[in-house]
């Protein structure tokens, strides 16, 4: 869920028949070090809320509020995030700045008040993080490295280690590579899982609210 755009923005994906899939990804622009440079973590937990509305433009220094003509002010289930996702280059990890940490501790926190399961996928595990991987991607979950690095990722950021998903990037590569699918492939079903299990839950608890 934390990206790079300027927007919240709504990505579907379709099968080889072009139907589209029951899942939808937003992207947000990622958290910095600088309160006026990268998403203000109110925004996230605005998203976590269901109160964005897709195409909103965020500001740095001003998250959005109820006037704002992007606010969502009575959020539906399909509004709101069902599975917050951060994405962290495993080769930066061991350097992410303290400010930033701390962003994303308050939005973690807010995701598990709110029952929102949250994991990270964590990219770039072929950039001179381990020799061993470098050579051999198919060698990711034997490497003693990748492992540090995601033992490093969950003590930093909080989720368990079943929840981090180490992926290796398609960057300059023409062909389609099996073993980055499959890792690709790995982290895309777990988090639809995680999402499943959370609307679920959410029909269950307010089901029994009704009752």
């Amino acid at each position: 869920m934390e990206g790079h755009g300027l927007e919240y923005k709504a990505y579907t994906i379709t099968n080889r028949d072009d139907e589209t899939l029951p899942f939808v990804f937003n992207d947000i622009m990622g958290l910095e070090q600088n309160d006026e440079d990268g998403i203000h973590p109110e925004d996230v937990v605005n998203a976590l809320l269901g109160h964005i509305k897709d195409g909103y433009k965020f500001n740095p220094v001003s998250p959005l509020s109820e006037e704002d003509p992007g606010y969502i002010r009575e959020p539906s289930l399909k509004d709101k995030v069902h599975c917050l996702v951060s994405v962290v280059p495993a080769s930066s990890i061991s350097r992410m700045d303290i400010g930033v940490i701390n962003k994303m501790e308050v939005i973690r926190k807010k995701a598990i008040s709110l029952g929102v399961p949250h994991v990270v996928v964590m990219t770039k595990v072929d950039d001179d993080v381990c020799p061993l991987v470098n050579r051999d991607l198919k060698q990711i979950y034997r490497s003693r490295k990748i492992k540090e690095k995601m033992q490093i990722c969950s003590n930093t950021l909080g989720p368990p280690m079943k929840c981090i998903f180490p992926v290796s990037n398609y960057h300059e590569e023409n062909n389609m590579n099996n073993t980055k699918d499959v890792l690709i492939l790995k982290a895309l079903l777990q988090i639809v899982k995680f999402a499943k299990d959370y609307v679920e839950e959410y029909h269950t608890t307010h089901e029994e609210a009704v009752n």
